[in-house]
């Protein structure tokens, strides 16, 4: 069920301004407040949209993409500098030498 906005065109109530009520969308809108029963207008609220991840934000998030590229071989899309670029089946992930990078 949708939940929609009302905000109170006089005094505000105990819950606020602004409430927030589930309602089906074959509902009329409300023209009361459900709490203290005085005058309230429905509002337009922010939508939620989500959009894609690019692979940078996939790795900065912690997650690894992984593309099949051939029979058996997928690459990571989301690899940092110095990690391996390719994983095939049935073979652990090449893991770099760390030792190099600290010591540089």
């Amino acid at each position: 069920m949708p939940v929609y906005e009302y905000e109170h065109i006089e005094k505000p109530c105990e819950k606020g301004k602004v409430i927030e009520v589930k309602q089906s969308l074959t509902d009329a809108p409300l023209s009361r407040c459900p709490q203290c029963k005085k005058p309230v207008r429905r509002i337009m609220s922010a939508p939620f949209i989500s959009a894609p991840k690019s692979n940078s934000e996939l790795r900065d998030l912690g997650f690894t993409k992984l593309v099949k590229r051939d029979d058996g071989v997928y690459e990571n899309v989301t690899r940092r500098k110095g990690e391996s670029r390719l994983m095939e089946r049935n073979k652990p992930e090449t893991i770099p030498d760390l030792s190099k990078t600290i010591s540089e």
